[in-house]
C-alpha cells in the first residue's frame, strides 16, 4: 500500500539519520511500471561483483545487505503501483556491531527513476521532492502554431503531449484573397484549439489528484482558448492562472511554472483555509460531529469515528504519531495545517489537535 506524504516524513527522517563508516548502505529504486524480477536478477549479480570489495567488513555488510533486498523483492509477485524505494544497510551506531535494517517503501507518487548506488548514506531525493505537494497541476503553453501540455508535480515537469497546428503562415497560396485566407485559418484555429482541449480532457478530466490547470501563451491565444469555452465546463472551473508566455515549448512550461509560484503557493493556503473554516463551523454548528484536543479526538480515533485528523505543524512529532498511526489503521485523512493563516493560528492556540467525525459520538465522548 502507497505511504501518504506524513508517513513518508517520518520515514525520510529516519533514513536520514543513518551514515555508513564506508560505502555500504544501499539504495534501490525501481520505477512505476518496471519489472521487479528483472532488478532482483541486476541485484544477484551486484552480490558477484561486492565480492572485490578489499574490506572484509564493509564486503560482509554490503553482501548481506543485497541478501536482504532480493529475498524481499522475491516476496513481491509484481512491482507496485507507483513503483518502490528499498534502502538497507548496517545502521549499528557502535563500530563492530551489526544492525542490518530494510526499509522497503510504495511512495505516495509514482516513481519515474531506476537505480542502485551503495553509498555511505541513502538516495532520498527521489522521494524528497514527493513532499512539496499532494497534488498535480496541469500545465499547457500555446499559440496558433503549436502546444505543449505538461504536468506539475512538486518541483518536477513532465512533458505529456506537443502537437503543432499545421496552419499556414501569412504568406497566401494560390493568390488567394485575404477573406477567403482569413476564413481558412480562422477555421484550422478552431480545429486546433478543439484538438487541444480534447487532449486536455483525455489526460486531466478524470485525473484523482488534479488541484488546477494553468495556462500560458501569447496575447490574444490563449485567451481565445479560455474565453471561447472550448474546454468542458469542470476543466475550465479547474483554471487557476493564465499568463503571458512567448515560449510553447518545454521551456515555456518552466517559465509557466516560475510565473505562477504565487499562484502555487496560494494553493496550499486556500486548501488550509477551507478545511479549517469546515472544522470550526463543524465544531460550532454540529459539535457532536467533531472533537477538540487530545484525550476527545484519541476516543474518537479509537471508535473509528474520524473522518478527518487535523495536527498542528507546531506539535512535536513524539507527541502525535500514536494518533497518526491510529488513523492509518482506520482510514481517516490526516491533515497538517501551518501557523501562516489566522485560522492555523487559532486552532494551533486552542491545543492544535482536532478531527471532524463520520458519526456522532455522544456516549463515548462525554
Amino acid at each position: 500500500m502507497a505511504m501518504d506524504k506524513n508517513e513518508l516524513e517520518e520515514v525520510l527522517e529516519v533514513l536520514a539519520s543513518h551514515r555508513g563508516r564506508q560505502t555500504e548502505l544501499i539504495t534501490v529504486y525501481i520505477s512505476a511500471g518496471y519489472d521487479v524480477n528483472v532488478v532482483q536478477k541486476q541485484l544477484e549479480a551486484e552480490k558477484s561483483t561486492s565480492k572485490n570489495i578489499k574490506s572484509t567488513s564493509t564486503r560482509k555488510n554490503v553482501t548481506e545487505a543485497l541478501e536482504k533486498i532480493v529475498r524481499h523483492l522475491k516476496g513481491l509477485k509484481k512491482t507496485p503501483e507507483n513503483g518502490l524505494a528499498v534502502f538497507c544497510g548496517n545502521v549499528a551506531k557502535v563500530e563492530g556491531q551489526t544492525d542490518l535494517q530494510i526499509w522497503a517503501i510504495e511512495p505516495p507518487l509514482p516513481l519515474k527513476i531506476r537505480l542502485y548506488r551503495c553509498d555511505k548514506e541513502f538516495v532520498l531525493d527521489p522521494l524528497k521532492t514527493m513532499m512539496e505537494v499532494d497534488e498535480v497541476f496541469a500545465l499547457l503553453v500555446m499559440d496558433r502554431k503549436e502546444v505543449t501540455i505538461g504536468l506539475l508535480e512538486g518541483k518536477r515537469i513532465e512533458v505529456i503531449q506537443k502537437m503543432t497546428s499545421g496552419i499556414p503562415g501569412k504568406v497566401r497560396a494560390g493568390g488567394q484573397s485575404s477573406q477567403r485566407f482569413h476564413r481558412i485559418t480562422e477555421g484550422l484555429t478552431r480545429d486546433f484549439y478543439k484538438r487541444i482541449a480534447e487532449e486536455m480532457k483525455k489526460n486531466f478530466f478524470e485525473h484523482p489528484k488534479l488541484k488546477g490547470i494553468l495556462i500560458g501563451g501569447p496575447i490574444p491565444t490563449k485567451d481565445e482558448f479560455v474565453d471561447d469555452e472550448y474546454m468542458t465546463t469542470q476543466l475550465r472551473e479547474k483554471i487557476i492562472g493564465v499568463r503571458d508566455i512567448g515560449d510553447t515549448s518545454e521551456s515555456g512550461l518552466k517559465e509557466l511554472v516560475a510565473k505562477s509560484q504565487d499562484i502555487l503557493a496560494k494553493q496550499e493556503i486556500i486548501h488550509e483555509q477551507k478545511m479549517l473554516e469546515r472544522f470550526f463551523k463543524t465544531l460550532g454548528e454540529k459539535p457532536d460531529l467533531a472533537a477538540l484536543k487530545e484525550p476527545l479526538t484519541k476516543q474518537a480515533l479509537d471508535y473509528g469515528a474520524v473522518d478527518v485528523l487535523i495536527l498542528s505543524k507546531e506539535l512535536k512529532k513524539e507527541d502525535v504519531s500514536d494518533l497518526k498511526d491510529v488513523a492509518n489503521n482506520t482510514g481517516a485523512t490526516i491533515e497538517i495545517v501551518s501557523n501562516e493563516t489566522d485560522e492555523g493560528k487559532q486552532f494551533f492556540n486552542l491545543g492544535g489537535i482536532g478531527a471532524i467525525l463520520r458519526f456522532k459520538m455522544e456516549k463515548v465522548l462525554q
